[in-house]
């Protein structure tokens, strides 16, 4: 891999990251854009104890542009864009509407490729690899901010979840406090270590293989299930056999059988519904450990993907129980799911 640091005409940090190290980045950002000016605030709530961010700026960023105006795709044919170069394999770039920023940390697009038309699905094992290594260089790099408590990497596709730009991306939050979906979590790890003296994401990973009706996917270094308490209709978590605290621990192998593992699971999702449906909305999140808290090393670095799509042309809202108290009703039983998603895996 290589990879290649500039900044945009308003002095926003851009990377190029390359799968062939000949490859030159030397285009310059020709667009008149002024400061980036942002009001990001970051509040927090006396009675849950957890932050909200507050960014009204927001308001004004992109939506839905047609695709010949996409500031994600190159610049080509006198359109300029976001990416200064007329082709790149994978870039990043600070957001120019960020949720968070400075002293409240931080907000950054990940384009998978430049090819506007496809999914993630689409990408090769190796430029899947190449996107990897990029969320794994920026949770080195945001992990040395001192603001910076927690890296989060996402995707968000298709417009049922939200997405206002068509083009495939994903973004990496860098935020200030440890999140409270982390804090449970670390909560419930600390519990489980006290009562039976193991890790509770090895035990986690142990008892879904060793049930194994849940169990969607499996390699020789990751296992892909639908968990017994599954929120969403379809939810799948995917854990390294070898668990580590986040993207850096990685090695090679396990870095190599993810790109086929994933891939693998994207188009079996964009399948559940049967052929004719759209593509399937989903959330893809990597769960990572903060930094600087007591234990870290304890916890599972893992994937979570799911869809608010519960059955064909029906969506699952988040209603009174769900929005209001938390507490999930899911409609899809995860046995039958999981049972779904190993189906699909042949047609």
């Amino acid at each position: 891999m290589k990879k290649t640091v500039t900044t945009l005409a308003d002095g926003r940090e851009l990377l190029y990251y390359d799968s062939r190290d000949d490859v030159v980045r030397s285009a310059v950002d020709r667009r008149p854009l002024d400061a980036v000016s942002t009001s990001s605030e970051v509040r927090r709530d006396p009675l849950l104890g957890d932050s909200v961010a507050i960014a009204s700026h927001r308001q004004g960023r992109t939506y839905h542009p047609p695709a010949d105006e996409c500031p994600l795709c190159p610049s080509r044919d006198g359109r300029l864009s976001e990416i200064p170069d007329d082709s790149y394999d994978v870039a990043v770039f600070e957001n120019r509407f960020p949720s968070l920023a400075g002293d409240s940390g931080r907000c950054e697009v990940v384009c998978f490729t430049s090819d506007h038309e496809v999914s993630f699905a689409d990408l090769t094992e190796e430029q899947a690899g190449l996107v990897l290594e990029a969320w794994t260089d920026r949770t080195a790099e945001l992990a040395e901010l001192p603001q910076v408590k927690q890296v989060f990497c996402f995707e968000n596709r298709g417009a049922e979840i939200g997405v206002t730009l068509g083009h495939p991306h994903g973004q990496i939050y860098a935020y200030p406090f440890v999140t409270p979906r982390t804090e449970l979590m670390l909560r419930s790890m600390e519990a489980h270590r006290e009562r039976t003296g193991r890790n509770l994401f090895d035990d986690v990973v142990a008892r879904e293989l060793a049930d194994g009706e849940r169990i969607v996917l499996t390699g020789e270094h990751w296992v892909a299930f639908v968990p017994y308490a599954a929120h969403w209709p379809y939810e799948i978590h995917l854990h390294p056999r070898r668990r580590v605290p986040d993207l850096r621990e990685l090695d090679d192998a396990v870095r190599t059988e993810f790109a086929q593992i994933y891939l693998e699971l994207l188009r079996r999702f964009d399948r559940i519904f049967g052929p004719g449906e759209p593509p399937t909305p989903y959330i893809s999140a990597w769960h990572q450990a903060p930094f600087g808290v007591p234990g870290r090393e304890e916890f599972g670095l893992h994937l979570e993907l799911f869809t608010i799509r519960r059955t064909s042309g029906k969506l699952k809202f988040l209603a009174g129980s769900e929005s209001g108290m938390n507490v999930f009703i899911n409609d899809v039983p995860p046995e039958a799911a999981a049972q779904r998603l190993r189906e699909v895996a042949s047609e």
